[in-house]
């Protein structure tokens, strides 16, 4: 099925980071190729950016933090460039007309760093043996040119070399792993589109952990060696997991899954396309942490393949995500869907009435808040539709919108196919207005 069509809000500077981006062009595909010693945390590298401009552009932008340039080219000309405050702007020799096809390609190098945001650091971190990647939102241009914007998907290729202890653990499926001298060159291949916060790294001592014999979907974990027994524990339902979560949502959208447990305590798992990463504090079993493997796994399908035009809509992947958790525990015989989302309204009624979740502002766009209130959204859908018209609908959304891109909108006009009953009073009271409203019967 062809991705769907990005909606047109999506050609504009997103409203919580209009800084992030370039609207006027849209790329197609990324060709990286990095060298990274751990010891310095030295990365060099070049990126090759496959584009087609959507406006007559005499320059544009690409987001790159702090790293000192060699080159850069278009359409493999010398281009002019300037290079500060996150921005690289170019000026082609020749101006680009609307609907060309163009490459620029970058050379660079640097000590990677985290981007400073309201939430910490984002995008590359250094660990003490190693690196990983957490980008969202805005963290991607910490390691690589990009127009960071969710809604500009692309293929991507990644190229790693280090030194040859380390295991390099990337988006996409492995293409070859080349060994010379003290170094190994590690090529991965992300064919499906990718927004650029989605994209990830992992490079430590680590061991691959297959999840399961013949799963449907490859899944393999990349751990530490002394935590492998407890991995393989703690996450031998994932793969039960997955087949569940393919029967309710639909097809795994992706050709492998991932999960690192990096060799650190992390806030919160990261979701990322293809991979999840965890800290050795999300191990240890209990509801607490399984939870947080159905969520990471869900949001492969809510947020990595049906992707949202702008942050906005970020209730679209941190809502159905949140449900997915109280699917799986209905499903595994704990606690039902309902049980959950009334715990859930209790707990709001509770805490301020002041996010508004179909535009919770920059600020509020990551409270907790959001996560519980999105998913009682999904569980109000429920009882509206009704349980065979609500998985329909689920699996239809995700079927039709593999690999694109939507908006709330889109999920609203989406939703009403499948009933005759209004849903405008459900989504005003639970998406346009702050205060809680009653949870259905």
């Amino acid at each position: 099925m062809k991705p769907k069509h990005v909606p047109a809000a999506a050609g504009a500077p997103d409203p919580y980071f209009p800084t992030s981006g370039d609207h006027r062009y849209r790329v197609h595909r990324y060709e990286l190729a990095l060298d990274y010693q751990p010891g310095p945390n030295r990365l060099a590298g070049s990126a090759r950016l496959s584009a087609v401009a959507d406006a007559a552009l005499a320059e544009f932008a690409l987001d790159l933090a702090e790293f000192r340039i060699s080159r850069v080219l278009v359409d493999g000309r010398a281009a002019r460039y300037t290079h500060r405050g996150g921005k690289l702007r170019i000026r082609p020799a020749k101006a680009l007309a609307p609907g060309a096809a163009f490459t620029v390609e970058v050379h660079y190098t640097g000590n990677p760093r985290p981007v400073r945001s309201p939430w910490g650091g984002l995008g590359w971190e250094e660990l003490t043996e190693g690196a990983l990647v957490a980008s969202q939102p805005v963290g991607a241009p910490s390691w690589f040119p990009c127009n960071d914007r969710p809604a500009d998907k692309a293929t991507y290729q990644i190229a790693i070399t280090t030194a040859s202890p380390f295991t390099v653990v990337a988006s996409g499926r492995l293409l070859t792993r080349t060994t010379k001298a003290s170094s190994t060159t590690w090529v991965y291949e992300q064919s499906a589109p990718t927004p650029t916060y989605l994209v990830t790294v992992s490079i430590g001592h680590y061991r691959p952990v297959p999840l399961a014999v013949r799963p449907a979907v490859p899944q393999t974990g990349y751990v530490p060696e002394r935590l492998t027994a407890a991995f393989a524990r703690d996450f031998a339902r994932q793969p039960e997991m997955a087949a569940y979560f393919g029967e309710v949502f639909g097809p795994y959208p992706f050709g492998e899954y991932a999960v690192v447990v990096a060799d650190e305590e992390l806030d919160v798992p990261v979701e990322a396309q293809g991979v999840a990463t965890f800290g050795t504090n999300h191990l240890g079993g209990g509801w607490e942490r399984e939870r947080l493997i159905a969520h990471e796994l869900a949001h492969q399908w809510f947020g990595n393949s049906v992707t949202i035009a702008d942050w906005r809509h970020i209730w679209l992947n941190e809502g159905f995500a949140k449900y997915a958790e109280w699917l799986w525990s209905e499903h595994a015989g704990g606690p039902g869907a309902a049980v959950h989302a009334a715990a859930a309204h209790r707990l709001l009624a509770g805490l301020p009435q002041d996010l508004r979740l179909g535009d919770p502002s920059r600020k509020l766009m990551f409270d907790d808040r959001l996560y519980q209130r999105g998913g009682l959204v999904v569980h109000a859908l429920r009882r509206v539709l009704g349980d065979d018209a609500f998985f329909a609908m689920l699996r239809d959304w995700t079927s039709a919108n593999r690999h694109g891109v939507v908006s709330t909108d889109d999920l609203r006009a989406h939703a009403a196919r499948y009933t005759t009953a209004p849903l405008g009073p459900l989504f005003e009271a639970w998406l346009e207005r702050p205060e809680l409203p009653p949870l259905p019967d």
